[in-house]
């Protein structure tokens, strides 16, 4: 395979904030020439203003721009003005793809409705994400779909301490979509030569998202609440343990076996055949009290020398890293790429 398939491809990008600049960026890393049409009359993508304290002012570009926005062409356009709408109309008709995310009372003003898109160019397989399924006009934020969706019902340590995932997640579920749902479409139009229109909704990507925890609603009747790292089905799984050196190390045990090699690890012979952790059922029952008696055998050792045993022994665990030990790690070193935008350097 060659390693930009998809050089081939024109992809035009109205999109902004998140989800649909994924999708855009996927294309573009794959070799497609993305031109990202940005509002002229809002002076841009808004992510281009949202910046942390310690960014530059001044630049024209944003740290969480960058992240969705590198390898790209960028165009300003007022699509409410003629001349403006022109140069688009000119964009469509050499377009594999368009990528949108407008409210739905504003696509005709945009010229972005179905119909005359299809006019422009019978071949264009247009991917459009939208916000709430059955609310087309209401505003949808990551943080406001986390809440509406359940997500942040169970993310948190207790009904006092909720909390909202640290990255716009239900964006990301929905960019997967979209970029499955294209490709899917393309394939098609390879064989049909006909375009098609491909819709995502981020209420339903992250409906989708619930998975197993849906499930345990549905056929069990359990609603899940806050947990903090636990997991409701399995033990001793999401368990944060300090150890010697005040690292943290946390344990994804999900076998009867694993469980047993992480008590010869530990020197807790006894603790296996204890009823009240044989089974796995058993020990989410009893989960408190076996982090009681894993806790002091895991305080005694260092975190990454313990973390080592633990992998040798085919204990599933990982240590709590933070971001700045994390973005040097060999794996997200060899993934950092170095671009610009607009001039200005990004990473």
């Amino acid at each position: 395979m060659s390693e930009k398939p998809l050089s081939d491809l024109r992809v035009v990008e109205t999109a902004a904030i998140l989800a649909g600049p994924a999708v855009g960026l996927f294309f573009a890393e794959l070799g497609a020439r993305v031109t990202k049409v940005e509002n002229k009359r809002a002076g841009g993508d808004p992510t281009r203003r949202w910046k942390l304290p310690t960014e530059d002012p001044e630049s024209a570009v944003s740290a969480y721009f960058s992240s969705v926005n590198w390898g790209k062409e960028h165009l300003l356009l007022d699509l409410q003005d003629a001349s403006d709408r022109e140069r688009f109309d000119d964009l469509l008709r050499e377009a594999d793809v368009l990528i949108t995310n407008h409210l739905e009372e504003d696509a005709t003003k945009l010229g972005l409705d179905r119909a005359r898109l299809r006019e422009l160019n019978p071949t264009l397989v247009h991917g459009h994400i939208a916000g709430f399924a059955n609310q087309p006009g209401r505003p949808a934020f990551d943080v406001v779909l986390q809440a509406e969706t359940g997500f942040i019902s169970m993310t948190g340590t207790d009904g006092d301490h909720l909390a909202k995932l640290p990255i716009a997640l239900i964006d990301v579920l929905a960019a997967h979509q979209l970029k499955e749902g294209l490709l899917l479409a393309l394939l098609q139009r390879s064989r049909t030569g006909r375009g098609s229109h491909v819709r995502v909704s981020l209420e339903e990507a992250a409906l989708t998202g619930l998975i197993n925890q849906a499930s345990n609603q549905l056929m069990a009747g359990h609603t899940a609440g806050p947990l903090g790292t636990l997991h409701p089905n399995i033990a001793p799984y999401g368990e944060l343990f300090p150890c010697a050196d005040g690292g943290l190390l946390i344990l994804a045990v999900g076998t009867d076996r694993q469980f047993a090699q992480l008590c010869e690890v530990l020197d807790l012979d006894g603790i296996p055949s204890d009823p009240r952790f044989t089974t796995n059922a058993d020990r989410v029952r009893n989960r408190m009290a076996l982090a009681a008696l894993l806790a002091p055998a895991i305080a005694k050792a260092r975190r990454d020398d313990l973390l080592d045993e633990l992998l040798q022994a085919g204990v599933p665990a990982g240590a709590v890293r933070d971001l700045a030990e994390v973005m040097q790690s060999p794996a997200a070193r060899a993934m950092t790429l170095e671009s610009s935008i607009d001039g200005s350097p990004t990473r």
